[in-house]
């Protein structure tokens, strides 16, 4: 099985095979593989048996190179049709299983030739829009005080917020600096922070060639926040990026419920904010919204 590097320029060949895809964890968002590439790190690409073959090669670090599952828009692969496949494609696991997945295929088959095991760090926040959108009832009081001084703070004269356009990526990509400055995420280039950042500039040069949605704010003229999302299944939107100036009282939960609002379409009913990558204050931040649900994520390795 011959593999290739993937890129922007290949995004209308693959999308295709996303446009119906159902499983609910960010990894199966095209335009978020085609953003995270690092020196380190890049996605590569197949076609076999009508489906598209993703893997995410490492050139240092080559015990993490593992596959995705096939992406098709007429089947689902069986355990011994994924394990042939991992053999051809010398690549020894599966990452980013849905717990969804696990429960409807034959668990003698997959048993017989993987191991299962959970990815803690991957589990995705699940939330329903209008929960978000809305921030109704008790448990969102909080949310809704912060809010409330920062309006209170910016009048609507001193504030813009809308989509974001091609004009705006210098503004954007400044701004995505000066939000690693106040974070240090630079100070080691492989660390979770400073790779997100990579991405994150990624998708934001992406913004007009692909399905991504970005919205940004500004206060007094100055850019203070940007969010970047897009559909991930017939009815879920993922929040990819979001990034807001920790320094100003109530701006991202202002902004969140504004993305939450303003980059989903109506059908959207759910919302993925990713994961906390076993981050105790990612984590903190994530729970205090309330999710409806935590979808797990599995790696399958080769027996």
């Amino acid at each position: 099985m011959k593999f290739r590097k993937i890129s922007i320029q290949d995004y209308n060949e693959l999308a295709p095979y996303f446009k119906n895809q159902k499983y609910p964890l960010c990894s199966y968002s095209l335009p978020s593989l085609l953003s995270w590439q690092t020196k380190a790190y890049h996605p590569v690409a197949a076609i076999a048996a009508d489906s598209l073959i993703i893997a995410a090669d490492y050139t240092q670090q080559t015990e993490l190179r593992h596959l995705i599952l096939p992406l098709s828009p007429e089947r689902d692969w069986t355990p011994e049709e994924l394990h042939s496949l991992c053999l051809e494609s010398d690549f020894p696991a599966i990452w980013f299983v849905p717990e969804t997945w696990l429960e409807r295929v034959d668990q003698e088959a997959l048993q017989h030739f993987f191991t299962v095991e959970e990815q803690s760090a991957y589990t995705d926040y699940i939330y329903a829009k209008e929960d978000l959108a809305e921030l109704k009832g008790r448990k969102y009081a909080k949310k809704r005080n912060l809010i409330s001084q920062f309006e209170r703070n910016f009048s609507e004269d001193r504030m813009e917020i809308r989509p974001i356009t091609t004009d705006d990526i210098p503004d954007c990509l400044d701004f995505l600096e000066e939000w690693c400055r106040e974070r240090k995420c630079d100070r080691d280039p492989e660390a979770d922070m400073a790779c997100e950042k990579i991405a994150a500039a990624n998708a934001i040069e992406l913004i007009d060639h692909t399905e991504f949605r970005g919205l940004r704010l500004s206060l007094d003229g100055r850019l203070v926040a940007f969010g970047i999302g897009n559909r991930l299944t017939a009815d879920m939107g993922v929040l990819h990026f979001e990034k807001a100036m920790g320094s100003v009282k109530g701006l991202y939960q202002y902004f969140d419920r504004e993305c939450c609002r303003r980059l989903f379409s109506e059908d959207i009913l759910f919302i993925n904010k990713e994961s906390d990558m076993d981050e105790p204050g990612l984590a903190h931040a994530k729970n205090s919204y309330y999710p409806i649900r935590k979808e797990k994520s599995f790696v399958l390795t080769l027996l």
